[in-house]
């Protein structure tokens, strides 16, 4: 191995390391469409990890503290508090943005450009180049666009935070800001972005030519996926929730408490739920005839990642109504695994005892932000 990463190293510093063509899969969305997902060889992703290394101390001191996605210290926990807390202190008109097939349609020209403004040449800058040009294996077929960077590559998270800090985070801070009469806040995770703000004028200013900002550079807002919500708690209407948004996997919405304040309460959101419950249904199915304690081990990992993400404050009754569902499911595929012998509830108690599926619990709340998250006003 050693003299493997040693002759590795030897091509990249010589300029005659010949970057493989990335295998692409597609993998099933919920809303019935694919996205595609590239695999690089083990060698690639080892010279990826090497100069993403290299990069990701130059870029973080550049990258602004509205970035959140596949950043050191800097998660999605992280970008859900600062939307709830943004929001909390006053920022209420919300532009929630998506981006169409993000990763598909970065512009690699105006990429290059993004690029040379912090990495003026050497192996590094080349290595970036032969990524770029090495294209795509999609059922033996190689295709070269001069577009796109394969979502899944080593790499590919720095090169699209790079990409929109340049497009999107400097824009808005630098330019759209200072224009604003009130407050305002972005939140990004990777292509996923909300803006919030303090009154109805600036967010539809902002919304007005957010689009055009990034048809400049190759990019279009998702039609399906960008809303704009006035999401002022006012809005309750007796019983009802009012606005609402998705936001990484949890859907955000007004309640109130039983003192009669407002409060913004995240809570798994309807397509996550449904998806996850998809999936376990899926491998209980195809592993129904496995001894129970390697079943039980998989969904105690799933139900322990599962509440490991979505265990936020206010979600306790998603939390335990997806441990039950994960119970009956287990149960049901449990009693098809033989025409004669029905696993009926006593039984199930009887293993449950056994196998105990673990709790979840709420994660303890951020003690503070990284950075302080309001804004001065303008």
């Amino acid at each position: 191995m050693e003299a493997s990463l040693l002759d590795l190293l030897g091509r990249i510093k010589s300029g005659s390391y010949v970057a493989p063509p990335v295998r692409r899969h597609h993998i099933p969305q919920a809303d019935g469409t694919t996205r595609p997902l590239g695999s690089p060889t083990f060698e690639d992703k080892v010279a990826q990890r090497a100069i993403v290394m290299l990069l990701e101390p130059v870029y973080e001191a550049d990258f602004l503290r509205c970035s959140y996605g596949f950043r050191p210290g800097r998660s999605a926990h992280d970008a859900l508090h600062a939307v709830r807390e943004g929001v909390m202190t006053g920022k209420r008109w919300v532009i929630d943005a998506g981006i169409s097939k993000y990763f598909d349609t970065i512009s690699h020209k105006h990429l290059r450009e993004f690029l040379d403004l912090r990495i003026k040449g050497g192996a590094v800058r080349k290595m970036g180049n032969k990524w770029l040009k090495a294209g795509v294996l999609e059922e033996g077929v190689l295709q070269r666009t001069g577009k796109g960077t394969p979502q899944g590559g080593v790499i590919s998270p720095l090169i699209a935070n790079a990409f929109l800090h340049c497009v999107l985070d400097q824009w808005f801070d630098e330019t759209v800001r200072p224009r604003l009469r009130g407050r305002s806040l972005l939140v990004r995770y990777a292509d996923d972005a909300v803006m919030l703000f303090e009154n109805d004028r600036d967010g539809q200013r902002v919304l007005a030519v957010l689009g055009k900002r990034l048809e400049r550079y190759g990019l279009r807002l998702h039609p399906d996926k960008t809303r704009y919500l006035d999401f002022r708690p006012n809005r309750l209407r007796g019983r009802g929730q009012g606005a609402a948004f998705d936001f990484l996997g949890l859907t955000h919405y007004w309640v109130r408490t039983r003192k009669g304040s407002s409060v913004v309460r995240q809570t798994t959101a309807r397509s996550r739920f449904a998806r996850a419950l998809r999936a376990v249904n899926d491998w209980c199915r195809r592993h129904r005839h496995d001894a129970v304690p390697k079943q039980w081990a998989h969904l105690a990992s799933v139900l322990r990642g599962h509440g490991n993400y979505y265990g936020l404050r206010g979600n306790s009754v998603r939390l335990s109504s997806f441990r039950y569902q994960v119970t009956h499911i287990w149960r049901k595929w449990l009693s098809r695994r033989s025409h004669k012998a029905r696993l009926n509830w006593d039984r199930m108690r009887e293993l449950l005892r056994r196998h105990p599926l673990p709790r979840l619990r709420i994660r303890p709340a951020t003690t503070a932000p990284l950075f302080p998250l309001s804004e001065p006003a303008m």
